[in-house]
Parts: structure tokens; sequence; C-alpha cells
């Protein structure tokens, strides 16, 4: 299944400046929208994010009926989101998102979503990086101002 990623998830592992490790934790193709990174390139312009090399994540444009989906969306999300819900509900994408409002819809449509935390935990779970190591980009993430439900991954990996 295609992972759709919004600006959350590209500015937190901008913010690590590790976005390798976003393509390192899944098999499955990773895809964001032409909307999300708008945004973030304006987050990179205002000097919000760091600049971090994303050149090999596609940009979808949306179809006629997701632009439908999007107009609905953007009166309860931003356009991000909005364009990521969207496109997940109409091509039975799983989300990457922290975003409470996008999370809500997503169980609200059944569109299966993770996040950072959910991100961190596939990579340490593969070998890709150790525990410790996702517990420590966890705490950078924390001391950044990022708002975890946890502080260490361990739990998620008993």
């Amino acid at each position: 299944m295609t992972i759709l990623l919004d600006n959350t998830i590209l500015s937190n592992f901008s913010t690590l400046r590790r976005p390798d490790l976003v393509r390192q934790a899944f098999l499955e193709e990773v895809v964001t929208t032409e909307h999300v990174f708008r945004e973030m390139q304006v987050g990179v312009a205002i000097g919000r994010i760091p600049p971090c090399d994303w050149e090999w994540l596609k940009n979808l444009a949306l179809t006629s009926p997701e632009l439908g989906h999007f107009r609905r969306l953007t009166a309860r999300l931003g356009e991000g989101e909005a364009s990521c819900v969207a496109v997940a509900v109409e091509r039975g994408y799983r989300l990457a998102t922290d975003d409470k409002d996008a999370r809500q819809w997503c169980r609200k449509l059944g569109i299966p979503h993770t996040g950072t935390i959910g991100i961190l935990a596939v990579l340490a779970k593969k070998g890709h990086i150790a525990l410790s190591e996702g517990n420590r980009l966890l705490g950078e993430l924390i001391d950044t101002g990022y708002r975890s439900p946890l502080t260490k991954l361990d739990e998620l990996l008993l």
C-alpha cells in the first residue's frame, strides 16, 4: 500500500535532517501531494523547516474526484492535510500524519494511518536504526517542541 506523507512528517524528518529514514521505513512507494510539498517549501523559505533533500519524493497532483473531497475538507483541515486525506480516500493509500484533525478524519473514513512515532518504531523494528537511536531522535524532536505521547519507543517494540 502506498504511503502518503503530510507536512508534519516532512517537517519532523527535516528537523532531524534525516529524510532518508522515511524512505527506509517502508517497502511501499512513499509519496506526497503537490499541496504538501508547496507548504513545506514555504516553511523552508521562511526558516521554519530546515532544507533537506526530498528530491526522491514523488509529488501527486489531485484528480477531479480528489479535488471534490479536497474542497469539502479544507473547511476543516489545512490544504496539505485535506489534499492527503482526499488522495488517501480515492486511491486507498495509507497516510502518515501527526496532525490531530487529519488523524480523526482517517479514523472516520477508515484510512490506515501512522505518524512520526510509528515510523521511528518501524525503523527500529526492522533494524534500520538501533532502539537507542530511535529514542535519541524522538528526544530531539521533543526538544524542538514536538508533542509526543511517549518519551521512548521501547514500549512499542515489546
